[in-house]
């Protein structure tokens, strides 16, 4: 098993190397935004030609806070595949599987789960912010299935011996906690698992239209990969402005502007740097501004509508691609079950 020994990387330091594996996925809760386009899609496009490439669709882990919604869970399971056959991830280069369809997952988490406290999982700053902001839903009595999350991420990455997880800040200590895991299961039993490593992107959570940190269904603050033409007119007609500027001609403050924001990121350097001067000027008007917004996000998302409309219309397409790659992926993760457990001496 051939080792690396960091702990984290940046996603330009990454040597190509097939004969590593990487693992990353979603939960299928909803539609994909341009928040995951640009945190996670997009570098997922470019390290399929690098890496023998597993994405998840974590099912499973879902319903850790959806339990009492299955039929939302089942719903995005082959639309966010469509998503990321849209953007130009290629089923033919990487392996799409479904979690639910993995039962060693299932088993490595029951083993994995003795390994680690009920106080480190609670001491996880992601287990704690993630708990933080489901106060509604759970009250002061989180789930077991929640709690545990990081030991189900643990099985998944494990189980398919990646040596990469790509990952944003905020989701590191998931990746410390399961590199906890595999150094005490090493320890224990015997050389057996592979320490994984953090790949972070370069690119920072991506703000709602509203100016929310968090870009989100749940907020009515998102641009998803299949809105059509007229859905993007009318989310960013209503994007958050510079609030202290009244007429036309007042000079804006384009650094608190979430349209500026958006045309950072869709915009060439040239245009955010003429928009920059004319709405400190004010010489730019607020109007024309997400005018030229919404034609610059239409020419990069059109094509990728447009590939997601003939798998729309192709869903038993879909399913196919889902069903050969968790076919494959389970002969892996049974490999790897297979050697856990005859290194716990449970090979009877």
């Amino acid at each position: 098993m051939q080792e690396i020994n960091d702990e984290k990387i940046k996603i330009e330091d990454v040597k190509p190397d097939k004969s590593l594996r990487i693992l990353t996925g979603d939960r299928p809760t909803g539609h994909l935004h341009i928040g995951h386009y640009f945190g996670s899609l997009k570098s997922r496009a470019k390290l399929q030609d690098k890496f023998e490439t597993f994405i998840e669709v974590a099912d499973v882990q879902a319903l850790t806070d959806n339990f009492n919604n299955p039929q939302k869970v089942k719903d995005n399971v082959t639309q966010i595949i469509m998503d990321e056959l849209a953007v130009g991830i290629d089923p033919n280069k990487v392996t799409f599987f479904i979690q639910s369809m993995i039962p060693e997952i299932a088993e490595l988490t029951v083993y994995y789960s003795n390994l680690v406290t009920i106080a480190r999982l609670q001491r996880n700053p992601t287990v704690k912010t993630e708990i933080a902001a489901k106060k509604e839903l759970f009250g002061e009595s989180v789930t077991y299935g929640f709690l545990g999350y990081p030991v189900s991420q643990a099985a998944d990455i494990t189980a398919f011996d990646a040596t990469y997880v790509p990952v944003g800040d905020d989701q590191l200590p998931l990746i410390e906690q399961c590199r906890e895991i595999v150094r005490k299961f090493n320890s224990i039993y015997g050389e057996t698992l592979r320490e994984p490593v953090a790949v972070l992107s370069n690119t920072t959570r991506i703000k709602g239209l509203d100016g929310n940190e968090k870009m989100g269904k749940s907020l009515g603050n998102a641009l998803y990969l299949s809105d059509d033409l007229e859905e993007i007119k009318q989310k960013v007609m209503s994007a958050l402005t510079d609030p202290q500027r009244i007429r036309k001609d007042d000079k804006g403050h384009p650094e608190v502007c979430m349209v500026y924001y958006y045309h950072k990121l869709f915009s060439t350097e040239n245009e955010c740097k003429n928009i920059c001067e004319e709405c400190k000027a004010g010489a730019r008007g607020c109007v024309a501004c997400k005018k030229q917004l919404i034609d610059n996000i239409n020419r990069e998302l059109g094509p990728i509508r447009e590939k997601r409309h003939y798998y729309e219309e192709h869903p038993n397409e879909v399913m196919d691609i889902l069903m050969a790659g968790t076919e494959h992926a389970r002969k892996i993760a049974k490999q790897t079950l297979d050697r856990v457990k005859k290194s716990m001496m449970l090979d009877y």
